[in-house]
């Protein structure tokens, strides 16, 4: 992302955070000068993690597409390094077209050696910050239905169940799995909304 289009919001990084364990990490702004750090990050994941990524990130040409995407304003994502190592992400990405440019998604991941320390909520925290600074009024979370864990985290945020779409995405092993979409109304649900779905 470009200096001169930096919100006043996003000049708070870098900024440092202290962790349930006692460790303080960096979060960033992340630019192409992460991109290395990004791919070993994505390296050291497990398997099972891997599968349920949307991309694959462990490949250049997708991590460059990811870089491009924040050079032109399409997504905003600050990283949160632990000395020299990338060890989370959380990410907005957005739509350009008018009828959702007013929507963003959510993406956040976590080293498993970091998770239950409140990295993931802290991310998720400062990423509603941004939302709003860029002026969002509805936030999306994309997973699959068995992913039960991820589920709960949005749900304790406030995210409620959209829709569930059967066979609707292939992982990296090439099984298709049902997408739960979960949305957070930054302003509160408009006066037409919907019933929110139940995903037990």
């Amino acid at each position: 992302m470009n200096e001169n289009t930096l919100t006043d919001h996003t000049r708070k990084y870098p900024r440092k955070i202290t962790l349930s364990d006692g460790r303080d990490v960096e979060i960033k702004l992340m630019t192409g000068e992460h991109t290395d750090l990004m791919l070993a990050f994505a390296r050291s994941l497990p398997e099972e993690d891997l599968l349920f990524l949307r991309v694959d990130i462990t490949e250049p040409d997708v991590v460059a597409d990811w870089v491009e995407k924040l050079d032109r304003g399409f997504m905003t994502s600050i990283v949160a390094l632990d000395g020299e190592n990338l060890v989370a992400y959380a990410t907005i990405q957005r739509d350009p077209t008018r009828w959702t440019r007013r929507v963003g998604e959510i993406r956040v991941n976590v080293a498993p050696s970091l998770r239950r320390l409140g990295l993931g909520r802290n991310l998720i925290a400062q990423v509603f910050d941004l939302a709003r600074s860029l002026g969002l009024k509805k936030l999306m979370a994309n997973m699959t239905l068995d992913q039960r864990a991820a589920q709960a985290a949005f749900r304790r945020l406030g995210f409620t169940p959209e829709a569930v779409l059967a066979d609707f995405v292939e992982d990296r092993s090439a099984q298709l799995r049902d997408l739960v979409i979960m949305t957070y109304d930054v302003d509160g649900l408009s006066a037409d909304a919907g019933e929110p779905l139940r995903v037990d």
